[in-house]
């Protein structure tokens, strides 16, 4: 996790593939953070959680936030967006424990239950993903198979 409420700084995140990306900006305080989180609960493995409460949606979602009020943001301007979450297989039968699948869901429903909308996401596929959070604009670039996508 990177927070940032310098102008000039980009955030980039690199390999999603089943993990998520999550960037959250505040337009007005011009704070921003980026999160990449590997796992949904933390409850499958709470020693690594506590060294490590980034790795997952449910511990490191909530810590994003929390920096970026510090830094100055406030929860009804922040935009939300997300990349990843992919299944890496080809064969969708392959992908037993569906972690992108459920990285999402999980997060969705974080959100939901914090009266917090996603504005934009670029979530599933079979592909990993480059995210990057341009924190002066707020902009929001994912870059994936030679494609460039502005969230």
């Amino acid at each position: 996790m990177k927070i940032s409420a310098e102008k000039d700084d980009l955030i980039v995140t690199y390999a999603l593939g089943s993990c998520l990306g999550i960037a959250i900006h505040d337009p007005v305080a011009c704070v921003g953070g980026l999160l990449h989180v590997m796992l949904p609960l933390s409850t499958i493995d709470p020693s690594k959680a506590a060294q490590n409460p980034y790795m997952f949606v449910d511990t490191g979602v909530p810590r994003l936030f929390i920096e970026c009020y510090k830094a100055g943001a406030k929860k009804e301007r922040l935009v939300v967006k997300v990349a990843g979450g992919a299944c890496l297989h080809q064969n969708e039968q392959e992908d037993y424990f569906q972690i992108g699948k459920r990285n999402f869901l999980t997060l969705r429903k974080l959100l939901w239950k914090n009266g917090v909308l996603l504005s934009a996401y670029d979530v599933g596929g079979h592909h990993s993903r480059t995210m990057a959070l341009a924190i002066g604009s707020g902009e929001v670039i994912v870059k994936s198979q030679g494609q460039v996508k502005r969230l």
